[in-house]
């Protein structure tokens, strides 16, 4: 085991003026489970392969521990990667296909043996050892994948989007074992998804991505309640946080008929007319008085309820959660007001966040 650091690591494609990945400074601990995301195309799974070794590095270091791997190639970095792809040998048993890699290294049989059903046992692939992966789930598949890696029993886990390819229902068990199963092992590992519900569920800490730069990261409850930006705070959470942009008058903020207070201190700090006002969803409550709202749509999930409609006038969309059991009804109109404690503000014109 070890830690894995990206030392201002970056990729520029061929053809490309634009870095993929630009300057990322990174340090993963011993141990931990980090995870990587972002939008399509925000270098994410390029920096997984450069810490594999399958991606050039045009500038500055990687390593693993404190040995630069930089210029090693893939196969003597020590990591083992999952892909979302299973990439199982068909003609293979389960039992093949999760000790052909120390097969290839030259271990002994007993010892594959002994690596293999150690890692079955753990998966809970027993049973499954015999069969050819056309016999199997896509989620048994996945844990074969898995079990490929662990016997290898390198320093560092490296899994590029492993659960894109399972149907909603699995994904959420799947996400669940992984997650039980890194603790246990105690292997660094670092994981890729666009999924910010598996980041959030799954990481100890989350560094998220785009354009190639490395905008924030923390453990999960940290990105959730300080995003450092509206890329960040926009990104993270589901139902998206409400990213409103409105007037500074005396005092705060105007917010529908209300004008929310805001310190002169945060106010000095702008560099325009408009504030940034971030609301999350959960966050919103009905009010006699605050932003008015028409709604669109009411999304009922049984306890709660979601709000879908628009500032009353515009066709700037608001999302809001209300009681499962008394939902308003579309077409009417609400007002919202957001709890004291949770509101986020942000410079319109920077997109920095202001204050605490």
């Amino acid at each position: 085991m070890a830690t894995v650091t990206f030392d201002k690591a970056t990729r520029i494609y061929p053809g490309s003026t634009k870095p993929a990945v630009d300057s990322l400074d990174l340090k993963i601990e011993d141990g931990e489970f980090l995870v990587l995301v972002g939008p399509s195309g925000c270098g994410k799974s390029t920096s997984l392969r450069m810490l594999a070794g399958l991606e050039d590095i045009n500038a500055g270091r990687v390593f693993i521990g404190a040995r630069d791997v930089t210029p090693v190639p893939p196969k003597d970095r020590d990591i083992a990667m999952v892909f979302q792809s299973y990439a199982l040998y068909p003609h293979m048993t389960v039992a093949d296909n999760m000790g052909f890699a120390l097969k290839i290294a030259g271990v002994p049989k007993s010892e594959i043996r002994q690596r293999v059903m150690e890692a079955a046992k753990i998966l809970d692939l027993t049973q499954y050892l015999d069969r050819k992966p056309k016999a199997l789930s896509g989620g048994q598949r996945q844990r074969v994948a898995m079990g490929r890696a662990i016997v290898r029993k390198p320093q560092v886990f490296l899994m590029d989007e492993p659960l894109s390819n399972l149907d909603a229902k699995l994904r959420v068990s799947t996400r669940t074992q992984i997650a039980s199963l890194q603790r246990r092992l105690g292997v660094t590992t670092v994981y890729v998804t666009h999924d910010q519900i598996e980041a959030m569920t799954m990481g100890d800490r989350v560094a998220v991505l785009q354009d190639g730069l490395l905008m924030q990261v923390g453990t999960p409850r940290y990105l959730y309640e300080h995003p450092d930006n509206v890329f960040v705070a926009g990104f993270m959470g589901s139902p998206a946080m409400n990213l409103l942009d409105m007037s500074i008058v005396d005092g705060g903020v105007l917010l529908g008929d209300i004008v929310w207070p805001v310190d002169r201190s945060i106010l000095a700090k702008t560099t325009g007319s408009k504030i940034t006002v971030g609301m999350r969803p959960e966050d919103l409550e009905m009010a006699e008085h605050g932003i008015a709202v028409q709604v669109d749509l009411v999304e009922e999930l049984g306890a709660d309820a979601y709000i879908y409609g628009r500032l009353v006038g515009t066709d700037v969309p608001i999302i809001a959660r209300a009681d499962g059991r008394r939902p308003p009804h579309k077409g009417s109109t609400v007002h919202l007001r957001p709890k004291p404690e949770h509101v986020h503000l942000f410079d319109t014109a920077s997109g920095l966040r202001l204050g605490a």
